[in-house]
């Protein structure tokens, strides 16, 4: 008998929900110190996932969720540079 394969979940650091990996969208920290959007989810490093929407990603800024995932502080102008990737992405959906 085969069994159901699992599903992987991860947390929305802006939300806080759980939901399906390849749901959300992961901004990852490279091993060079570079913070940027993982649209693949296969890039080495070490990751903080975020669910396609802006609310969420404001939720994580103001909540400090992906500065505590990543383990690092992370600069204000990444932060710009993420919300409009994010927007290019919600208005490809």
């Amino acid at each position: 008998m085969k069994t159901k394969n699992k599903i992987p979940m991860r947390q929305c650091t802006g939300c806080r929900e759980m939901k399906s990996k390849k749901e959300m969208i992961r901004v990852l920290k490279t091993p060079e110190d570079e913070i940027v959007l993982d649209t693949t989810g296969r890039k080495n490093g070490r990751g903080a996932y975020v669910c396609p929407s802006t609310e969420c990603l404001d939720k994580a800024i103001r909540n400090h969720g992906i500065e505590r995932s990543l383990k690092t502080s992370v600069p204000e102008e990444v932060y710009e540079d993420l919300k409009k990737e994010l927007s290019k992405i919600e208005k490809q959906q």
